[in-house]
This record gives structure tokens, C-alpha cells and sequence, in this order.
């Protein structure tokens, strides 16, 4: 019975979870055109670092990793690419594309995840996975690249290969997660944040310092930039960790197709966004190359 309520608790939390980081698209497409990408993304990982220190502080009571250079080394490569570049490019792809389309190009990160680990940690392949990834690529191409609507974007074609390009960090990061196994999930989330967010700083400083007008946030805005840092980022890792104590990797992998569902879904109905039939079976490819290419592996966190 405890096994079962622990199943099942393990599935709410991960249906909570992809509900928020689905609305992370929406959400930061109406802020990111108030709010400088850069800028955005140093003050969201910095509430996100605040939230989790005194967790982190909390866990390093209890037990104690214990780091070599080459650790210290590889958390500020982490942050570089899944903080730093991966955020950065992320809003400044949403200032140029639709919440809707960039949802769907995400949805090839466990694809990008399968074929980098296929050419660079000779992990071994079958050939429904070639096939589940080169689906994948097919439905990027139409999503991103073929069939763009201008009246959901200023640059579509710009922000969708930012949009790519924030996919290959992220996978980048998770490569360099899976080298990091011997240390605790809190401890590198944690470090790997601080990295990230430090990272952010200079470029930050650099675009306030060089912006026409001030920023006005508003209270929705601010409001959002905490909802994105306090639940999207830090609450949402912690609860993503704690349900892969209670469930297959497998199942865990799964539930990621929902994030991408429910992305769109929230950019249609409440920012209107329109999505082209070409998109439709772009999406459908995604999503079946991906169902095709997925192996019980350990998945990776997005938004």
C-alpha cells in the first residue's frame, strides 16, 4: 500500500510539475519583450539559487560530497550551459518566435540527448532509435524552419535556431550531469545554479547598462519573473528529484512529452497563438520520434 501511495504521489507531483514548465513559455514570451532576455535571466536563477540555499544548507549538514578540482570544474560548465546560455537563448528566442513553436522545438532535447550520447559516449543504438531520431529532425524542420507564421513573431526563423541552439545546450548540460553521478542531485543543482546565475552577471550588467529606456517590469511582470525562479526553477527540480525516487526513469521520461502538450495548449488558448497544419504534423513527428527513440534512461529536466 505505502509502495502504491508513493506511485501515485509520484505522478501527481509530475503532472504538477509539467503543468508549470508547460505555462514557462507563455510566461516568459509576455515578459521577455518587457523585460531585457539577459537580465531576465540573471534575476530569474537568482531567486531560483536564493530558494534552494537553504535547502542546500540543510543537505550539506547531512552529508558531506566531496568535491575534486575537476568537479568544481565541470558545475561551472553546467551553469555555463544549462543556466547561462541555455536561459539566455531561450528568451531571446521567445522575442522572436511563437510560445507555441518553441514548445514544440524543445520536445527534441531527448532526441538531441540520444544522439549526442551516440556520438560522443558511444552509447550503443538500435535502429528504431535512428529512425525515432531522424522523425524527430523531420518534425523540427517543419515546425522550425518550413512553416512559419509571422503574426506570432517578429523573427521566426531567427528566434526557432535560438531556440535550437538553447536545445543543444541543455543537452550539453545534461551530458555533463550524467559525469557528475557520484555527487548528490541538490548539490548540483544547487552549485551548478550558482555558476550559472554568477555567469549571467556580466551580461546582465552589459545590457542594463546599454538599454534605451528603463525597465518596467509592473507587479504581473515581477510577479512572473518569481513564479518562473521560485516554483518553475527551484521548487520544480526539487520535486522532479523526489519523484524519480518513486518511480522508473521510464515513467519519469515519459511524463516530458506533457510538457510539451501542455506548452502549446497554453499558448493557443490564452496568448491566441495560431498554429499552421504544418506545424500540427511537425508536432506529431516530434512527438513520435520521440516515443520511438526512448529508452529507459535517466531523463532530464527542461523550463
Amino acid at each position: 500500500m505505502a509502495v502504491e501511495n508513493n506511485k501515485t504521489r509520484g505522478i501527481l507531483i509530475l503532472i504538477f510539475i509539467m503543468l508549470v514548465w508547460g505555462s514557462s513559455y507563455s510566461i516568459t514570451k509576455s515578459v521577455v519583450a518587457t523585460l531585457p532576455p539577459m537580465c531576465f535571466a540573471f534575476i530569474r536563477f537568482l531567486i531560483a539559487t536564493l530558494c534552494l540555499l537553504p535547502v542546500y544548507l540543510q543537505h550539506r549538514r547531512k552529508q558531506k560530497d566531496k568535491l575534486v578540482t575537476s568537479d568544481y570544474v565541470r558545475l561551472v560548465f553546467m551553469g555555463l550551459t544549462g543556466v547561462t546560455g541555455y536561459y539566455i537563448l531561450f528568451n531571446f528566442s521567445l522575442l522572436y518566435t511563437s510560445a507555441s513553436v518553441g514548445a514544440l522545438i524543445q520536445g527534441l532535447i531527448p532526441i538531441c540527448i540520444a544522439l549526442f550520447g551516440i556520438l560522443f559516449l558511444s552509447e550503443k543504438v538500435n535502429q528504431r532509435q535512428i529512425a525515432g531520431i531522424i522523425i524527430s529532425f523531420a518534425g523540427v524542420a517543419l515546425v522550425g524552419l518550413i512553416s512559419n507564421d509571422k503574426t506570432n513573431g517578429s523573427n521566426p526563423i531567427l528566434g526557432n535556431l535560438l531556440m535550437l541552439a538553447s536545445v543543444v545546450c541543455w543537452t550539453v548540460y545534461t551530458l555533463l550531469s550524467r559525469k557528475s553521478n557520484h555527487l548528490d542531485s541538490i548539490t548540483t543543482t544547487f552549485l551548478g545554479g550558482c555558476a550559472g546565475t554568477l555567469l549571467c552577471l556580466p551580461t546582465a550588467v552589459y545590457e542594463y547598462t546599454h538599454l534605451d529606456t528603463p525597465i518596467r517590469l509592473g507587479m504581473f511582470g515581477w510577479v512572473a519573473v518569481v513564479y518562473l525562479g521560485a516554483i518553475s526553477s527551484a521548487l520544480c527540480y526539487l520535486l522532479y528529484n523526489q519523484a524519480l525516487k518513486n518511480l522508473p526513469a521510464a515513467m519519469v521520461g515519459n511524463f516530458l512529452n506533457l510538457d510539451i502538450l501542455v506548452g502549446v495548449s497554453i499558448a493557443v488558448i490564452f496568448l491566441h497563438e495560431s498554429i499552421t497544419p504544418w506545424q500540427i504534423v511537425g508536432g506529431v513527428l516530434i512527438l513520435s520520434g520521440l516515443f520511438l527513440s526512448s529508452t529507459p534512461t535517466r531523463p532530464t529536466l527542461t523550463s
